[in-house]
């Protein structure tokens, strides 16, 4: 599975965005998505999750509120929508993937597909 991810930018504390992460697959919400963020000098860390065919949703803490996980079945696309940025969203936002869902599912160890990256820049 290839992914896309795009839809990064600067903007100001408290703007929203909104990232898509669009998939090489037809049969992409079978599949789990999670989205994960690095930000300088610190580790990749875990952001929010959607669960294949359930529609789950599971969020950090960190963003729970603020962001929320969807898809469109029909664009093979899931996106992120990020509201009431903060500065210390700033950070390089990766889309991953897998087919089966797992329970470890903050790990990014557990994705077997990953998108390039998008940068989000939150100016203060």
């Amino acid at each position: 599975v290839q992914l896309q991810a795009s839809g990064g930018g600067l903007v100001q504390a408290g703007d929203s965005l909104r990232l898509s992460c669009a998939a090489s697959v037809r049969s992409f919400s079978t599949y789990s998505v999670a989205w994960f963020r690095q930000a300088p000098g610190k580790e990749r860390e875990f952001v929010a999750a959607l669960r294949g065919n359930s529609g789950m949703k599971y969020y950090d803490a960190h963003v729970k509120g603020r962001f929320t996980v969807s898809r469109d079945n029909a664009k093979n696309t899931v996106y992120l929508q990020m509201n009431s940025l903060k500065p210390e969203d700033t950070a390089v936002y990766y889309c991953a993937t897998r087919l089966h869902w797992h329970v470890t599912y903050s790990s990014a160890t557990i994705y077997t597909s990953w998108g390039q990256g998008t940068l989000v820049t939150v100016s203060s």
